[in-house]
């Protein structure tokens, strides 16, 4: 789950990363996270981070509803403690047993409720550990069975094989971006002294560890290119260290800062250090990292001086009598600010606190000296509605609010008078305002969300008056490179049939000027083979639920073809259209649809949607689900035994659910 605090910090500009939060995020986490909302969980081909790739949660399949899965269930099955059900192949499958231990039962308000497989959430116990192998034996079981299985494993990898970018972003006279040739686990960080000069390798994470299991998760270049501050995580844990690199000569240097967590790294403007937040160091000092299961507390900020060690870092911000908020600190675009951003949660709601770095009249060097936080000034100070950053001058800010408006304004706030706030950009009616990125001195991108397709468009940063429509494609916006700064803005694109586009667009002339930077080629992939359709399928209330619609040209609508139904429905996450290697494989080679339905509980209208989703009403979930595989069968693209159902994390439980009502 990621964190809260990592929705709401500064969006600082073009280090835009934009499938993985865990992974290559360069930026910080406000607005990767607020791409994490819209973006597919299936990171799209074009992306070559660790993809959000959510599998399918296989534990227990119990159904009642046959038609919406290819299992079947023993009549016997609820006295049998060995569960059974059926392969693909028609043979019963004995799944491993799960012991039961009845003597875990939680009291809650006086209300009891057991919870027989605890142990299963400790990951050294031999007994988990035996029953995670026989599961894997089982499903190899099955797949070895399976004799188009390399074939496919061969055209996916052929397709996967093709050269991969990132938007670039710059900073100081250097511009930056993420390479990946094909097959690398992981894409290369590339540096140059222009768009046209010749780039080279400034950090490779394939070569961080013989074994692979060593990762980028997060980095940040300081303001005048000279040092590369970045974070590397171990077998999958979120636990990070973060090393100073010299741009210039590639050169490591011997800063290490550990047990940090959950954080972006927020330079400030003179170049002699960043912010970042981490947790006490644990009690026995070590953790088995990426099986560590137990919550952290009392997150806090801290800044690194160039050179120092850990030690002399200062302690800018703790909150002892709320040890479950989290953090985030970003120096804003003028130098000037520090901005917190405090958070408690999943919910899209967050506290924010300002210092004024000018206003220190010994710097930060001063608190080296004293056992003393910064002096933050409390501007919301509450937790019911969410504040993110896009641009100030001086005093007066401008944010990105759900502040009664469930779909997102922009609004302005001066420090100076911080009880008024004013509307800059109204709430729209039907469409979700997802982003807004200060450019070009006084102007603003805003990214929409229009019926689950992004719109893109610029506007006066003063006034919020519309300047000019950006003509893209159906699909979805997954980055925006560009500070305020910056009158070249790069912007990445996908959709279903595009594996990935990179605009330039040129904010000069004073009418934009787009072009296509970087195009992804997939060998083999013809896009006027397919069609994709979305339509608005009723649910069991009424509610018009939106669902792509993606196969190849002219299926027939005889029932007759497989179709894989996808759905999330949850934390206020918008699935999107993306580009996807094996989904295509899928639809080309095996005459499958796939679809993905945007039922209520993700971000899709805003948080009304989120909400009709969630809690009580976590119902309407499946609801939607059900309509969506239904509304499949009855207009002819698949049958009941065809249709396979997938989903995973919140996803899996919607599909669990659905099985078994």
């Amino acid at each position: 789950m990621v964190p809260a605090a990592a929705r709401f910090l500064f969006p600082r500009v073009g280090e835009t990363m934009s499938s993985s939060l865990t992974r290559h995020a360069p930026l910080p986490a406000l607005y990767l996270t607020r791409q994490l909302r819209r973006l597919p969980i299936y990171a799209p081909a074009c992306f070559p981070l660790k993809s959000l790739a959510i599998k399918f949660d296989s534990r227990r399949y119990l159904t009642r509803r046959r038609r919406f899965a290819a299992l079947s269930l023993p009549a016997t099955a609820s006295a049998n403690p060995r569960m059974g059900s059926l392969s693909a192949l028609g043979e019963e499958l004995q799944y491993p047993p799960a012991r039961r231990d009845e003597s875990v039962v939680d009291d809650y308000f006086g209300v009891k409720v057991s919870e027989p497989y605890r142990w299963l959430e400790d990951p050294d116990s031999e007994e988990t550990k035996e029953f995670v192998q026989n599961q894997v034996k089982l499903t190899e079981s099955v797949l070895k069975t399976c004799d188009t299985r390399q074939k496919l494993h061969d055209r996916i990898t052929k397709l996967f094989d093709h050269p991969r970018y990132e938007a670039p972003f710059r900073r100081g006279n250097k511009f930056f971006y993420f390479h990946n040739t094909g097959l690398q686990a992981q894409s290369v960080l590339y540096v140059q002294d222009s768009l046209d000069a010749e780039a080279e390798v400034l950090l490779d994470p394939n070569m961080l560890s013989e074994d692979g299991t060593v990762a980028l998760n997060t980095l940040s270049v300081s303001e005048d290119a000279k040092y590369l501050a970045y974070g590397l995580s171990t077998s999958g844990s979120d636990w990070v260290t973060i090393k100073v690199m010299q741009i210039e000569n590639k050169k490591v240097e011997a800063d290490t800062l550990s047990w940090v967590k959950f954080t972006s790294i927020s330079w400030t403007h003179d170049n002699k250090g960043f912010f970042y937040c981490r947790y006490p160091t644990p009690n026995d000092g070590d953790v088995d990292a990426g099986t560590e299961t137990d919550a952290n507390l009392y997150h806090e900020v801290y800044y690194h001086f160039l050179g120092t060690d850990q030690a002399d870092d200062i302690l800018c911000w703790k909150d002892s009598d709320h040890p479950k908020y989290t953090f985030g600190a970003t120096v804003t675009d003028d130098g000037k600010y520090i901005l917190l951003s405090i958070t408690e949660g999943c919910d899209p709601v967050n506290k924010i606190y300002y210092c004024d770095m000018s206003s220190l009249t010994e710097g930060l060097e001063g608190y080296k000296k004293r056992n003393e936080l910064l002096p933050f000034v409390k501007l919301v100070d509450n937790l019911d509605a969410m504040y993110q950053l896009v641009a100030n001058d001086e005093t007066v800010f401008t944010f990105l609010t759900n502040k009664s408006a469930p779909k997102y304004k922009l609004v302005r706030v001066d420090l100076k008078k911080p009880n008024v706030w004013t509307d800059v950009v109204p709430e729209a009616e039907n469409d979700v305002l997802e982003l807004a990125r200060a450019v070009n001195g006084n102007q603003m991108i805003l990214s929409y969300l229009s019926d689950v397709k992004h719109v893109l468009q610029t506007r006066d940063l003063e006034t919020g008056a519309l300047l000019h429509p950006l003509p893209i494609d159906i699909g979805t916006v997954y980055g925006i490179s560009a500070r305020r700064e910056d009158s070249m803005i790069f912007i990445g694109f996908t959709s279903f049939l595009t594996p990935g586009t990179i605009y330039q667009c040129d904010l000069q002339s004073g009418v934009p000027d787009m072009k296509i930077f970087r195009e992804t080629v997939v060998p083999g992939f013809d896009r006027s083979e397919f069609h994709v359709d979305q339509v608005f399928v009723p649910s069991k209330d009424g509610t018009k639920i939106p669902m792509f619609i993606v196969a190849r040209k002219n299926v027939p609508l005889d029932g007759s073809s497989p179709c894989l139904l996808y759905g999330y429905g949850g934390f206020n996450i918008s699935i999107t259209p993306s580009f996807t290697v094996s989904r295509i494989v899928l639809i080309k080679h095996m005459g499958a649809v796939f679809s993905i339905a945007n039922i209520r509980g993700g971000g899709e209208y805003g948080e009304e949607w989120h909400r009709a989703g969630s809690l009580a009403k976590k119902q309407n979930c499946f609801d939607d689900f059900i309509s969506a595989a239904e509304y499949l069968v009855s207009e002819g693209y698949t049958q009941p035994k065809k249709l396979c159902i997938e989903g995973g994390s919140n996803g899996g439980l919607l599909i669990g659910a659905c099985i078994n009502q």
